[in-house]
């Protein structure tokens, strides 16, 4: 179907649209809830229901076959067309700035996965954590990424869940303890660059100088540290190395971390998640059971390896 179709202003039609969003979440060559279960749940008489299915048939965005005692089965379906039938819009993702490839390869995997789902999708960008998750409560944005690090705190405070954990090395590929040329550990009044924009870099951070009341902490961005360390500004800091691997001159040494819980924490650190409002959005609820996370994971390491170009 191209163009408007009046047919969906009727009352039948206004049924096809709130039964496309449900379709979405049913493969192909399974059977179909009965008429009056689809009824009952959209609240219409099993009559509407019969009108919205021949609808929708006939705009081409889906075939059924009746099976006699087995009931309907959905033989297959155009996920896009019943997308844009149902009305549910655009699913718009907040994350970080697209700073690294590793970040380049995550935002092409996801409008890739999100694209084979049949869902439009857009991305924008958005430093901090924090700043990203009010997005999301406010209902700005209907995805986060963040670190699995993050999200876990995020979730025990804020009204928002898990949907999905890329796994390691999909959200950063390590951290270290990044020490100025000079500068010892162990000197008191030691100053720790931290940035608050970011809760994984403060959470680092705070937990790497645990029990040490002498830090004196120092306000910073990634983009900030070649000069803190060049003009004796800071001692040392906790950071994601893809951020800055290209930044930082010969001063400053790269110090792996410490003890077994800071690795752990390291590591969840580096896992990509993704997170909605716990009273998720619509269109997410349509597509989260049909969205496939290897399809995100495969194109960033494709990305990564350049293979290839990034697609955002």
């Amino acid at each position: 179907m191209t163009g408007f179709d009046e047919r969906f202003l009727t009352r039948n039609g206004l049924a096809a649209q709130q039964l496309a969003a449900l379709l979405l979440n049913h493969e192909p060559d399974t059977r179909l809830p009965r008429v009056r279960d689809f009824a009952e749940e959209l609240g219409v008489g099993n009559g509407t229901v019969q009108a919205a299915l021949q609808l929708l048939e006939s705009a081409g965005a889906i075939r059924t076959t009746a099976r006699g005692h087995l009931g309907t089965f959905l033989v297959d379906s155009d996920r896009s067309v019943l997308w844009r039938l149902s009305g549910l819009g655009t699913l718009l993702a907040a994350m970080p700035l697209p700073y690294s490839h590793r970040y380049e390869g995550l935002a092409t995997g996801l409008r890739a996965a999100f694209e084979q789902a049949g869902a439009p999708f857009a991305i924008t960008f958005m430093r901090g954590a924090g700043a990203r998750t009010t997005a999301l409560i406010e209902g700005k944005v209907d995805l986060v990424v963040l670190s699995r690090f993050a999200a876990d705190r995020l979730i025990e405070e804020r009204p928002v869940e898990l949907v999905a954990d890329l796994g390691p090395a999909t959200y950063v590929g390590a951290h270290g303890l990044l020490l100025r040329h000079g500068a010892k550990l162990e000197t008191a009044g030691l100053r720790v660059a931290v940035d608050h924009a970011s809760e994984d870099q403060r959470m680092l951070a705070e937990r790497v100088f645990a029990g040490r009341s002498d830090i004196r902490w120092v306000e910073a961005s990634y983009m900030q540290l070649r000069d803190l360390f060049a003009h004796d500004h800071a001692d040392a800091t906790l950071w994601n190395l893809d951020e800055v691997q290209d930044r930082l001159g010969a001063g400053v040494h790269v110090l792996p971390l410490g003890d077994e819980v800071t690795r752990d924490l390291s590591l969840r650190n580096s896992s990509a998640a993704i997170i909605g409002r716990t009273e998720g959005a619509k269109a997410l609820g349509a597509v989260r059971d049909s969205l496939d996370l290897s399809v995100i994971t495969d194109c960033q390491a494709e990305v990564l390896r350049g293979e290839r170009a990034p697609s955002y």
